[in-house]
């Protein structure tokens, strides 16, 4: 009989990292709202997955996770650092895979092109959180995956072209609860 999925369902190691991403939104010319996301390459435990920019800190950050988020940002996707406001430190996720995310969630000035770090980074999406909020774009399926404790009712949003990409898991956790509270105009996010 299939579960539903819950990060209780995965044994969390004792010492979980940090690691720190950019919630990155902007409004575009015509006042959509969209929140930046990459695709990741296929390699590592994250494979081929949604994400938002992001990564582990490096002695550089000063032990300051914003400035982790805001630097992984600029390597990942090329976001220059002063291109981003912060909105708010959001709650962080812990994942079986050893970290503890802490999310910031950014008001960005959109570049004119992305510059995507190739070894990293498949693809960088922008998302129409009105495109998240449809009904038919949220779902849930029974998967069953290597290291899983048997099938799980997973739920995920369908994203990118013909939405066949499922934005599932930790960044599933850090979006779902967010998307009301973007929608309901909680941050001013006029043209940065």
């Amino acid at each position: 009989m299939a579960l539903s999925l819950s990060i209780h369902d995965f044994p969390l190691p004792p010492n979980l990292r940090a690691a720190a991403v950019l919630v990155p939104v902007f409004r575009d010319a015509a006042g959509e709202l969209h929140v930046v996301m990459v695709r990741r390459t296929a390699f590592g435990v994250h494979g081929g997955q949604l994400a938002f920019p992001g990564g582990k800190p490096e002695p550089q950050d000063a032990a300051d996770l914003w400035t982790t988020a805001r630097r992984e940002a600029f390597e990942e996707i090329g976001l220059p650092t002063t291109s981003v406001e912060l909105l708010a430190a959001l709650p962080t996720v812990p994942v079986p895979s050893g970290f503890r995310i802490s999310p910031f969630l950014g008001r960005i000035e959109r570049p004119a092109a992305w510059q995507r770090q190739v070894s990293e980074v498949d693809e960088v999406l922008e998302i129409p959180l009105r495109h998240l909020a449809a009904p038919a774009t949220h779902t849930e399926e029974i998967w069953e995956l290597a290291g899983w404790p048997g099938p799980r009712q997973v739920p995920f949003y369908r994203v990118g072209p013909e939405g066949r990409y499922p934005l599932w898991g930790a960044s599933y956790r850090i979006l779902q609860p967010l998307l009301p509270r973007l929608l309901a105009g909680e941050w001013e996010l006029g043209a940065r």
